[in-house]
């Protein structure tokens, strides 16, 4: 018997006992089967057999036990024997798993059996706020000019401070309450309500002392925010601020009404680029007979960059132009008509360069156009993290403002006061959100009379408006999760206006949730 015939015989022997066994376990004949094809394999790698050889052997072996089962399962059906598919114990289980995973699953959407269940929106539902306790007190320089003379240099009828002299000290609250819902994967909503007033479109602060008097609450944010890409969001309604900026341009609580979207790409995990364009209306107002002044629009682009380093540093900047519409005034044309006497603004600090209406002086206008072009960047080092070494620098320019225009459209010169700069330098934890976190700043503002539109930059800084320079400088500390103490000191004098000191004290305990 030659060494081929063995090893036919051998394998032929096994799969018989193998088919033997058919009422055995199928875990038992694979572990034959496995073993006769590994023992091939060997006589194959020791020269016994060639690999054509094996196979022709393997493929005998295979048919013959095919003709065998089917023999036998003519037998049983010839019987009329009920023969049950084999199912391995193994798959048995994974079956029971997977079956058992999904109900799970279900249940757990569904909330089966659970008393205390609540709809499924409401796991959609993200509430947030926070609350802000201020003690403030402002100081004056004694060589400040006379109230009168201040508010009839910036051109308003009404006093803008209504005190150059005296130091006054307040108690102020700031509440906030927000809602945001998942609509869908792509749309989302918020809706946060604030303190405040209605006379400014900046603070939400509420000052106490009004002899108990209910606060009022106000709408400051509602809007609809569509994701339909992840490059690519769009806002709508009355919108948080944008654009990536400082308080230089937009105060730190203004809120914006109108469209704004965001585009952006990614070079890699830490380069990308951004664009964000807005059109928001500022004042609307209707044509009629009675006037010739139209709607006020603005209308901002801003492109930038976000850098990141592996040692968790960042760098971002950004270009924005911010363009108002319709903002700067137009004497009326004749008495009693006042064609223009919508272009005068409905609201703004101090600062800003206006003119009287021959026909209507007690409604000072803007001089000047407003077409803002902005330079910001941040460099957040984190080399000695959790300390972090913030530096951010902001750059504005009025590129509208015309000396020729405005003395055409007002009949005097307005000297050029058009830009303006802040430094900050912040060390400590980008964010206080645990007991012992700190955080220090100091910085250094200097902005023109006509930089921006006074009426939207910060109202903290020299109680508010553009023509002033100065220093600040501040610090906070957590005292336990999400509650900080924060204390500022800023001191501002005017540039070009008449003297006007103002220093600023503001001790703040904050909290959110």
């Amino acid at each position: 018997m030659n060494r081929h015939t063995c090893a036919t015989f051998a394998l032929l022997t096994t799969l018989a006992l193998a088919g033997s066994a058919w009422g055995d376990e199928r875990e038992d004949l694979e572990v034959v089967r496995q073993t006769t094809v590994n023992l091939i394999q060997a006589l194959v790698e020791k020269g016994v057999l060639t690999q054509d050889a094996a196979q022709a052997m393997i493929k005998q072996a295979e048919d013959a036990a095919r003709k065998k089962v089917a023999a036998a399962q003519a037998a049983q059906d010839k019987d009329k024997v009920v023969r049950v598919p084999y199912v391995p114990e193994m798959v048995k289980r994974e079956i029971r798993d997977q079956i058992k995973q999904e109900v799970l699953a279900q249940a757990k959407t569904e909330r089966w059996g659970d008393v205390n269940a609540v709809p499924e929106w409401v796991d959609r539902m993200h509430w947030e706020g926070d609350l802000r306790m201020r003690y403030q007190r402002d100081s004056y320089a004694k060589n400040n000019a006379p109230p009168t003379f201040v508010d009839q240099w910036y051109g308003q009828a009404i006093g803008t401070t209504g005190n150059t002299t005296d130091s006054r000290e307040r108690w102020r609250l700031r509440a906030r309450l927000g809602l945001s819902a998942k609509i869908s994967d792509m749309v989302s909503g918020t809706i946060r309500l604030a303190t405040g007033s209605d006379n400014t479109p900046l603070s939400t602060n509420q000052t106490l002392g009004n002899t108990a008097d209910k606060y009022s609450i106000w709408v400051d944010e509602a809007y609809l925010k569509l994701d339909p890409a992840k490059w690519f969001t769009v806002s709508g309604g009355r919108i948080p601020n944008p654009w990536f900026s400082t308080n230089l341009v937009w105060h730190n609580d203004l809120t914006f009404e109108g469209v704004a979207a965001k585009t952006t790409y990614h070079f890699d995990d830490r380069r990308s680029a951004y664009f964000t364009a807005g059109v928001f209306p500022l004042q609307d107002i209707a044509p009629n007979a009675g006037t010739k002044a139209k709607s006020k629009w603005l209308v901002g682009l801003q492109g930038g960059v976000d850098l990141a380093a592996q040692s968790g540093s960042k760098a971002k900047f950004g270009l924005a132009l911010y363009d108002y519409k319709n903002a700067e005034g137009i004497p009326d044309t004749a008495a009693g008509l006042l064609d223009y006497d919508a272009t005068k603004p409905q609201f703004h600090q101090k600062g800003n360069t206006t003119f009287p209406d021959p026909y209507a002086p007690h409604n000072p206008k803007l001089a000047s156009k407003f077409r803002e072009l902005n330079l910001t960047g941040q460099l957040d080092i984190a080399n000695f993290a959790p300390t972090h070494v913030i530096l951010t620098a902001d750059y504005v320019r009025n590129i509208g403002f015309d000396q020729a225009e405005i003395a055409k459209r007002t009949g005097y010169i307005v000297d050029k006061q058009n830009a303006g700069f802040q430094l900050q330098m912040t060390v400590g934890r980008p964010k206080i959100a645990a007991r012992g976190d700190w955080q220090a700043f100091v910085g250094y503002r200097h902005l023109q009379a006509d930089a921006v539109l006074d009426a939207f930059t910060d109202s903290d800084f020299h109680l508010g408006g553009t023509d002033t320079k100065g220093y600040f400088i501040g610090g906070s500390y957590g005292l336990d999760k999400n509650t900080w103490l924060s204390l500022r000191w800023l001191s501002a004098d005017s540039i070009y206006g008449p003297p006007l000191g103002i220093d600023v004290l503001q001790l703040d305990l904050n909290a959110k949730f």
